[in-house]
This record gives structure tokens, C-alpha cells and sequence, in this order.
């Protein structure tokens, strides 16, 4: 029987535990949606313009770590094996290609390198550099090929699409902190960008090592893309200002003598997003908006509901301002597409694909359904269905359609009993004793798994882990259905998922490095406090009462913070507020040394120190290695 579109395949058992792990279809064998496997378009638009290689099998951190490597992707060079899903497995070998490739004439792009493209435009005196990449170690030996082959050309301009780290991540690796270059990008770039990277980044951290399959060994069990790219690198990240924001659509910007078109997109891909068209060379970059693959509404790891509608419309209003008067299209990720036509019907194809989605969810939404329910119902048009850049590699319809149905209804599915559910060990234990207890449930998994049903197996033996934790059957024969569940998975964010899931069930949490916060300086004040405060220990705060005065010397302001109830609150004063318990005349970042645990040392301070130590005894330290599988 074929599997129903909406899913990411998964397999059926090629036979009974100790054989192949699993055996992959396709999510659709009817004709008029089957997958064009001979189509090799995309193979040749991913090899056109090559101009060379890398030069180095590795990209290295200044301490000698590998931060990037090349040689990781060359499995993929082989025949699909039994544990990857084909047509993951294809877009996986697209993504893999690295190197500097023209795009069209004074338009050059780096790809390969990092989870996204790093695009380089010839101006008058120099080059323009478009979204580099995620750390500065890539962003730097991308730039260092380029100038190879033309030219040790100054950067003479840095553009941010929009408000990912892997599109500004690597600034300092094009330009220097005290370099006076235009930075451009779109209106509330700094605050979205924080918001993610900050605010929730622990979180969002944790759960993107499932995402990207942080622990995964590239190879044909393990990781073998995200679709969106390979995966993204591991080196320093770092954050310089925009000096000039886009406010508008239509907003024409000259930079090193190149005209470039600006196109306001927010709510699309990120809350803050643009794309831009330049005329002179005919060329169209769409940023994140519109690339070879299925996007996500919500990403797996946390952010954001993105507004499918208002993305559907900005991709017609980028059809009708620019696509006639376009050669070629290129975008953040993947390869670009040449000729009016195809780039034309390219964008309408992935105009329809989120207009799609978002209606047909809100029409049977209107009709009582919850976004569980719609997930399993929807099904892509038969043109979509088989457009190779409508599949699902990194954001699948399933976990979309719950997305949209989140945007407009919330997590509540309108049913009384899911008002006050227990917590999920609570329930789990209920659950199982229901069910006959631990042993009984996982004969009933056992069943089920060998039946084909990895989708209830995986829900029944959730519940046994919850319940018995320290159980190793419970845990090891989750661990196989998730790992069965990831290798018949086209989206490969899903497999991830699945495969990080078993990891973690087998070897424990793993603790992920995390960069140093080489960002930090790029904060305003205002989000430096707003990260302070999504920390206090609301409990434990309650009977504190403190108030604090900030006078920033280098940015002629001053600051109240105070806590109350287990709040902090801060706005900014006059300097002849004097209404506080502590008062502190520092710099900025004197500021982030004293947070960072340096003390009042060289801080011209007046008032009771101890009110520093309370708030700081009040602030929660994120945990980056919270349990995701396991209670």
C-alpha cells in the first residue's frame, strides 16, 4: 500500500530483528506523482559555473579544530543504501557540491562551505558580500577562494537577508570589527536576530543538536543532509550592526556602484527578511524565501509560526516586480535557476506550495478538524507533488500543516480533556499500568514495530520510557523504531530527529559545545537586560525588592533596572534619577565583564553593593543539556 504523501515515508521490517534496518519507498507510486529519478536538471544548474574546488579538505579554528570538513560528504558519491530515503539521498548528493561558482557576470557564490551560500558581488572598487555564512573560520576561507581566482578585491559591503545566524553568523570573516563598510539589511534585523539566537538560544541549541544531527557520524546510518544543506558548521559565530536598514519595498540602495532593489518580506521565512533584485545584471536573490525544497513554518528546533499566507503573496509580488526583467535566480541555499521562464515558474510553484498549505488548513480547520487531523488529510496537487523543490528534505507538510493550525489556534485542540492533561511521566505511568504494566507494553511495541507500525510503537514505548526510565529494553527497542523511523525519512530534519533520539536512548545526553559569545558585544543594552530577566528565578526572587541605576558613559544614557514580585523591569531614565539602592557608572562593556562574573573592580559604583549580589544570586544558568527522550 502507499504511504500517505503527507508523511515522510517509513519503511516496512525487510525482515525480522537482525536484518536490513528497514527498506524505503516512495511517498506516492501513482503515476501522476511518481519522482522523476532520470530528471538530472538539478544535478547540471548545481554544477553550472564552477570555477574551482576547495583547497583544503578541512577549515580549521585557530586552536586546530575542525570546524568544516569536505571529505565528510564523500560517501554520498555512492548508490542509495537501504537506510536512507532515495529522494533524501538525492537532495543530499545536490547539496554536497562545494566550491566558488559563478552565478552570472560580476555574480559569484560560495557553496558548500557552510549550511547556507555565501554570495559575492563585483562592484566598482571591490566586492559585495551577501549573507556570510554561519561562522567566521568558513566566511573567511570562502572569501580567501574567491580573491584566488579574482582578485584580492576589498569588501566593500556586507548584505544580511535576513535574521538567521547562518547569514550573518561569519561577518568577522570578511570584514573587521572597526572596518567602515556599509552593513545592510532589513528593518528590525537586530531585535529578530537576538530574539532567536539569545532570548530562547539555549533551548533552541539543545534542540537543534536533534535537528542538525549534532552527534550523527556522517555516513549512510547517520547524517546525510538536512536538506537545506549538509549541515552547518561548528566554528565562531559573530554579529557586527547593520549600518543601514531597509525599511520599504522599492528602497534602491547603490553599493560599490552596483544598484541594488530591496524587497521587504516580513513574517516570511524569518520575521525579518528581505530579497533583492539587481537590474543591471538581470539577477534575482531570494534570500530564504524560495529554495529547492519544502520550508518550514515552524522548524523543529523551536522559533517563530511564520505566516505562510503573507509568504504565498510576497512570492507573487516578487513575481510581478521582477521576474520578467530576470535572467537568473539565486537564493541563500542550493543552486540557482536560469531563464525567465523556468525562474518564473519556479516561483509560482512555490507561491502555490504555501498558499496551498495555508488554505487547505484553514478550510478543513473551519470544517472542526485539529492540526493532527488536517496533517493526515492533506495532499500536495499532482504538480507540486513531483516538483523536485516542493519535496519535504527540511520542513515537511505534516509538521507545517500543525504549524499553520498553531498560527491561528494555539496549542489548545478545542476537546475539554486536553485542558488539563497530566505532564508526560505522570501520564506515562498511568498508561502503562492500564495497559497490564512495563511488560506487557513492550510485547505490544514489539508487536506493532514487527508489524510495520513504527508510528505506534514509537508512541507506545514513549510511555514505557517515561514510566521506567532506567529500563534498557524500553530504551533499546525505542531506540530501534526511531532509528527505522529515520532511515525511511525524506525530510532530513525528521531523520535527524529520529536518529538523535536513538542516540541519546543508547549514549546519554552528550554535552555540546557552545562557542564562545562572541555576539554579545552586538546586544543593545535594552536586550542585554531583557536577557537577564528571562532569567530570574521567579521563587526565589519573590521576596527580593532592589532597584539599580546604569549610567553608560559611552552611550551618554542611563538605565533603571528593578526587581519586584520575581521581575525585573528596566527602562531608560534622566541622568538625574536618583531613585535606586545601587548606583553604577560603567561603559557598555563594562557592563557585559561585570555579567560575565569579573565584579565592581575599575567601576565607579555609590550605594549597596549586595543589591548586585542578590540579583545575580536570583539568575537561573540555562541548562544546554536538558532530556528530550527520556524524563
Amino acid at each position: 500500500m502507499a504511504l500517505p504523501v503527507t508523511q515522510p515515508p517509513v519503511g516496512v521490517p525487510a525482515s525480522r530483528p537482525g536484518g536490513p534496518a528497514v527498506t524505503t519507498t516512495d511517498a506516492d507510486t501513482s503515476p501522476e506523482t511518481a519522482l522523476d529519478f532520470a530528471d538530472r536538471t538539478d544535478f547540471e544548474d548545481a554544477d553550472r559555473g564552477l570555477v574551482a574546488g576547495p583547497v583544503n579538505a578541512k577549515i580549521t579554528a585557530a586552536d586546530g579544530r575542525v570546524v568544516w570538513d569536505f571529505d565528510a560528504t564523500a560517501f554520498l558519491r555512492g548508490d542509495c543504501p537501504d537506510t536512507a530515503h532515495p529522494s533524501l539521498w538525492r537532495q543530499s548528493q545536490l547539496c554536497a557540491r562545494a566550491g566558488l561558482y559563478e552565478v552570472t557576470e560580476g555574480v559569484y557564490q560560495i557553496r558548500g562551505f557552510d549550511l547556507s551560500n555565501m554570495t559575492l558581488i563585483e562592484g566598482e572598487r571591490g566586492v559585495v558580500v551577501v549573507d556570510p555564512l554561519v561562522s567566521q573560520e568558513c566566511a573567511a576561507e570562502g572569501l580567501a577562494l574567491y580573491r584566488a581566482h579574482r582578485g584580492d578585491r576589498p569588501v566593500t559591503a556586507v548584505v544580511f537577508t535576513h535574521s538567521h545566524i547562518d547569514h550573518f553568523g561569519g561577518t568577522l570573516g570578511v570584514i573587521g570589527p572597526d572596518d567602515e563598510v556599509p552593513i545592510v539589511a532589513p528593518a528590525g534585523f537586530m531585535e529578530n536576530s537576538v530574539a532567536e539566537n539569545v532570548y530562547a538560544g539555549t533551548a533552541m541549541l539543545r534542540r537543534g543538536a536533534y535537528h542538525t544531527g549534532w552527534e550523527l557520524d556522517p555516513d549512510p546510518r547517520g547524517l546525510i543532509g538536512v536538506g537545506l544543506g549538509f549541515a552547518a558548521s561548528t566554528g565562531l559565530p559573530s554579529l557586527l550592526p547593520p549600518t543601514l536598514d531597509v525599511t520599504r519595498t522599492g528602497q534602491e540602495e547603490r553599493l560599490d556602484g552596483v544598484l541594488f532593489r530591496f524587497q521587504l518580506t516580513p513574517g516570511t521565512e524569518a520575521p525579518s527578511e528581505l530579497n533583492f533584485h539587481l537590474p543591471e545584471r538581470r539577477a534575482l536573490c531570494m534570500a530564504e524565501n524560495a529554495s529547492h525544497n519544502l520550508h518550514n513554518i515552524q522548524t523543529l528546533r523551536g522559533a517563530l509560526v511564520r505566516d505562510a499566507r503573507i509568504w504565498s503573496r510576497y512570492l507573487t509580488e516578487s513575481i510581478t516586480l521582477y521576474a520578467a526583467d530576470s535572467d537568473v535566480l539565486f537564493a541563500s541555499h542550493h543552486w540557482p535557476t536560469w531563464g525567465t521562464e523556468r525562474l518564473t515558474a519556479f516561483l509560482s510553484e512555490q507561491r502555490d506550495l504555501y498558499g496551498y498549505l495555508h488554505d487547505q488548513t484553514l478550510r478543513l480547520l473551519n470544517q472542526g478538524y485539529t492540526g493532527i487531523e488536517i496533517a493526515e488529510m492533506i495532499e500536495l496537487p499532482p504538480r507540486l507533488a513531483r516538483a523536485w523543490h516542493a519535496r519535504g528534505y527540511y520542513g515537511s507538510v505534516s509538521h507545517n500543516v500543525k504549524a499553520i493550525y498553531h498560527r491561528y489556534m494555539g496549542w489548545y485542540d478545542g476537546h475539554p480533556a486536553s485542558l488539563w492533561e497530566h505532564p508526560p511521566s505522570e501520564s506515562a505511568h498511568r498508561y502503562v499500568e492500564c495497559m497490564g504494566g512495563l511488560g506487557a507494553v513492550l510485547t505490544k511495541a514489539r508487536a506493532y514495530l514487527d508489524a510495520g507500525d513504527l508510528r505506534f510503537a514509537a508512541q507506545l514505548l514513549k510511555h514505557a520510557t517515561f514510566a521506567a526510565p532506567g529500563d534498557s529494553r524500553a530504551k533499546d527497542l525505542l531506540a530501534e523504531t526511531f532509528e527505522r523511523l529515520g532511515h525511511g525519512a525524506e525530510c532530513g530534519t525528521w531523520r535527524n530527529n529520529y536518529l538523535m533520539g536513538a542516540f541519546e536512548l543508547r549514549n546519554g545526553v552528550q554535552p555540546v559545545p557552545i562557542a564562545a559569545d562572541s555576539m554579545s558585544a552586538a546586544l543593545s543594552v535594552e536586550q542585554v537586560f531583557d536577557s537577564l530577566a528571562i532569567r530570574v528565578n521567579g521563587p526565589r526572587a519573590w521576596d527580593h525588592s532592589l532597584a539599580i541605576l546604569w549610567r553608560f558613559t559611552d552611550l551618554d544614557a542611563t538605565y533603571r533596572t528593578s526587581l519586584r514580585n520575581g521581575v525585573l523591569v528596566h527602562h531608560p531614565v534622566t541622568e538625574d534619577a536618583a531613585d535606586a539602592d545601587l548606583t553604577l557608572t560603567l561603559t557598555k562593556p563594562q557592563l557585559l565583564d561585570l555579567l560575565g562574573g569579573l565584579g565592581l573592580d575599575g567601576i565607579e559604583h555609590t550605594g549597596d553593593p549586595a543589591c548586585l549580589t542578590t540579583l545575580m544570586s536570583v539568575l537561573d544558568a540555562p541548562d544546554p543539556g536538558f532530556a528530550i527522550v527520556t524524563p
